[in-house]
């Protein structure tokens, strides 16, 4: 039998939500909600959606449609919470964006809730079900790259400047959530400094009307969403002023260092102002290098064999360029290169595995140990450690 879902925003990635539950046989697309009516007649052009097929500009008018078992939220993240909160106390199942919230405290309550409620709630961490994070992890756990060294990441592109959360917010979940699922460790400390550029007039103000957005009002905490909080997430989608941080705004360019328990330590450049768009991951190791490069669709996943005589330079040189960015050391030539292995890899959409697992962990009311809430919340645990550290200029912090 079919999984009855509704998708809660017709946005960017809602779209494709919609898509890949539209193809799976095992789903019902019952609602899609937005209150932007050009979204929703967009999406019913594409799809050419069956009239069967709500589509709302209010979640109240679908919220008790009959059949409906399950939840998607594609909504800004500072709406994730409230609508996740609402959804589980109906008693659907979730799926949400990354990330699950903007607070470790909002994510801890979720998790509870889904507890209680005995419901799934999961998250989609798209990049751990990539097949190359699932061959990287393989190479890795074959120590096919010797003694680990030191990784670094780049994530960076021009635009969207987000309205609800910084560059640290937006982007850093992805290479820590890699980072974490490769070493099969947690930081034990973390660092991030960044940098808040002046914005065009008006820039913010026109970003802060999304198609997909709900409007909440935060108020005192209450024991879990009571009537009438509910009704306010009921009347239309709209983000919340929430500022995680820094205090005089959000921050574009961030640079992160995880320190994990075995010394290996990662260094991440967070970015949404530069013109040329990175999506880059790498280990290296004593016996070899791994690089996953989203960007070069024919090679993603490399493995570039040598000997690495670290030595501790190039080290030295990912911490000199974090503390110092405009006055970076070129590292010493220590390595001898012997090959370069392109890794092949299964041709499959990591989003296609992520509906597909959601709807099997409804089907058997289990969670997913790599998606579910509980897993989240480790991830919010250590990006709040970032932004307070931020705030306090790259302060060391222990994750707790």
């Amino acid at each position: 039998m079919k999984i009855g879902i509704a998708v809660l925003g017709a946005g960017r990635w809602g779209v494709n939500l919609i898509r890949n539950f539209l193809e799976h046989p095992n789903s019902q697309v019952l609602a899609v909600v937005d209150p932007n009516r050009d979204s929703l007649a967009a999406v019913q052009k594409q799809f050419n959606l069956d009239a069967s097929v709500i589509l709302a500009t209010d979640w109240s008018q679908v919220q008790a449609l009959p059949g409906l078992e399950a939840v998607a939220i594609a909504t800004p993240a500072s709406t994730h919470y409230t609508l996740a909160a609402a959804a589980l106390q109906q008693g659907y199942h979730v799926l949400a964006e990354k990330p699950l919230a903007l607070n470790l405290t909002e994510a801890i309550e979720l998790c509870q809730l889904a507890e209680k409620q005995q419901r799934q709630l999961f998250v989609d961490h798209t990049y751990l079900f990539h097949p190359a994070v699932d061959r990287g992890q393989r190479i890795i756990q074959q120590h096919q790259l010797g003694k680990l060294r030191y990784g670094y990441a780049q994530r960076t592109h021009f635009e969207p400047v987000r309205h609800d959360v910084d560059a640290l917010w937006d982007l850093a979940i992805h290479d820590i959530a890699i980072f974490n699922t490769w070493l099969e460790q947690t930081p034990i400390e973390v660092s991030a400094i960044g940098t808040v550029f002046p914005k065009e007039a008006g820039r913010r103000k026109k970003e802060e009307s999304p198609s997909a957005s709900l409007k909440v009002k935060r108020g005192e905490r209450e024991e879990g969403i009571n009537q009438e909080t509910a009704t306010e997430i009921e009347n239309q989608f709209a983000p919340s002023l929430l500022t995680v941080n820094p205090a005089e705004g959000l921050a574009d360019l961030v640079w992160v260092t995880l320190t994990y328990p075995d010394g290996f330590q990662a260094f991440i450049h967070l970015c949404w102002l530069n013109p040329d768009k990175q999506r880059r991951l790498t280990v290296v190791g004593s016996l070899g290098t791994l690089i996953f490069d989203e960007m070069s669709p024919e090679t993603p996943l490399i493995l570039q064999r040598g000997n690495h005589n670290c030595g501790g330079e190039e080290h030295h040189y990912f911490k000199s360029a974090l503390a110092k960015p405009s006055k970076r050391i070129a590292p010493q030539k220590t390595t001898s290169l012997k090959g370069r292995e392109v890794l092949s890899l299964e041709e499959v959409e990591p989003l296609r595995q992520v509906c597909d697992r959601f709807l099997n962990c409804v089907q058997t009311n289990t969670p997913c140990p790599t998606s579910s809430g509980s897993a989240s919340v480790e991830l919010i645990r250590i990006l709040s450690a970032l932004s307070k550290s931020l705030e306090l200029g790259g302060q060391p912090l222990i994750p707790f």
